[in-house]
This record gives C-alpha cells, sequence and structure tokens, in this order.
C-alpha cells in the first residue's frame, strides 16, 4: 500500500509539472508574439504579414492584428507629398469653418441678448440715425447759406465781364467754390451712412426675427458684413465766373 501511494505522489508531481511546463511554454508564446502583426493584400493579390508594417502595401490599408488575430486598428495608406498637401488643406478649411461656426453661434447669442425684442432694436436703430441726421441737416444748412454767400460776389463779377476781376473777388468765389464743394461730398458721404445703418438693421431685424421664432444660434450662418461708409470724393473746384 505504501508503494501504490508513493507511485501516485509522483505521478501527480509530474503530471503537476508538466501543466506548469503548459503555462510557461503558453506565457511565453504571449510574450514572444509582437506587440502587432501587419496584414495586407499586395498589389498582386498576395496576402504579406510582417511585425512592421509592410513597405509593398504603403499605398494599402493595413490591419493591425491583436495576438488572438482580432483587428487592433487599420495603418491607412501613406501619402504623396500632394495627397499630404490636400489633406492639410482640408483640414485647415474644417478648423475655419469650424471657427466661423463658432462665432455665428456666439454672435447670434449676443444679438439676441442686445435685443430681446423689435421695440428694443428699432429704438436702437433710431438712436443710431438720429446723430447722422442730424448732421446732414447741418450740412444742408450750410450748403444753403453759401449759396446766399455767393450770391453779391456774382452779382459784384458782372461788372468785370470782359475784363480783369479784382484779385479779393476772384479769391472769394474760389474759397466759396471749394467750401461747397467739400460741404456737397460731406451730404453725399452722410447719405450713405444713412444708407449703410439701415441695411445693417434691416439684416440683423431679419435675422432676429428667426431667432426671437426659436431657430438655433448659428443655423443661419454668419451675420452678413455692413457695408462700408462711402469715401467721400475729393472735391472738384469750380471754375468761377
Amino acid at each position: 500500500m505504501r508503494q501504490q501511494r508513493g507511485s501516485w505522489n509522483e505521478g501527480a508531481v509530474g503530471r503537476g509539472a508538466r501543466w506548469l511546463s503548459a503555462i510557461g511554454l503558453g506565457l511565453w508564446a504571449v510574450a514572444a508574439w509582437p506587440a502587432g502583426i501587419y496584414s495586407c493584400v499586395d498589389a498582386n493579390g498576395k496576402k504579406l504579414t510582417s511585425d512592421r508594417p509592410i513597405p509593398e502595401c504603403t499605398t494599402r490599408d493595413q490591419r493591425v492584428l491583436n495576438p488572438d488575430g482580432s483587428v487592433k486598428h487599420v495603418l491607412p495608406p501613406t501619402l504623396t507629398t500632394e495627397e499630404r498637401a490636400e489633406q492639410e488643406a482640408r483640414e485647415r478649411q474644417a478648423a475655419a469653418e469650424r471657427v466661423q461656426q463658432q462665432d455665428a453661434i456666439r454672435r447670434d447669442r449676443n444679438l439676441v441678448a442686445r435685443f430681446p425684442n423689435e421695440a428694443v432694436h428699432n429704438k436702437a436703430r433710431t438712436a443710431a440715425l438720429d446723430d447722422v441726421k442730424a448732421a446732414l441737416q447741418r450740412s444742408e444748412r450750410r450748403l444753403a447759406d453759401l449759396a446766399v454767400e455767393r450770391k453779391p460776389f456774382l452779382d459784384e463779377a458782372e461788372f468785370y465781364v470782359g475784363k480783369p476781376m479784382p484779385s479779393k473777388l476772384k479769391q472769394q468765389l474760389e474759397s466759396n467754390d471749394t467750401a461747397a464743394d467739400a460741404t456737397r461730398a460731406l451730404i453725399q458721404n452722410q447719405q450713405a451712412e444713412i444708407v449703410r445703418i439701415n441695411t445693417l438693421y434691416d439684416a440683423e431685424l431679419a435675422r432676429l426675427r428667426k431667432l426671437w421664432a426659436g431657430a438655433p444660434a448659428g443655423s443661419m450662418g454668419s451675420l452678413p458684413a455692413a457695408p462700408a461708409a462711402s469715401t467721400p470724393p475729393t472735391p472738384k473746384k469750380t471754375a468761377s465766373k
């Protein structure tokens, strides 16, 4: 009986040793397996595998496999210089569009915060126009005053038709002409500014009505830029009579 027990113990020990050995070999195999196996099909239809990126498949997708054969991720084709430049251009464009969209959202939110209803917006338009209209009225009165000032100079100039005009009278007429031309240019610029302000507020109001109705901020793109104020033309020198 003692001998049989010893034989059984020896057999158990042997089986345990073999079992541990198998585990060790399995662990060694897993450890020896590379972090990723690259697999692809080349241009000739041949399946290739390697423990590193495969040069024959630089223009093709390469699957990177886990030790159990599952796909870890896919390595895309290597881009040419031209393809890389195109990709970078697309990425820059996409980034610019994201910034533009974020800016549109911010502007819409600020617009609604400033103008919660149409009455507030109309009041702001009136205030923006008041100063320009007041300045336009002053310019128009100034132009009328210059026309009144010019009349006696013209009456006096009638006595010198066909004769040299006194230098003082000539200077008075030229000074009046210059001032009148400058005032007309200023009036033109002020009228253009009124159009610009109304165009801006019209565009804002159309957008605000949609936002007040529930349109999401940024859903209508960027707010159109208001037309720039016109530059007054250079006054032309009017010939004195």
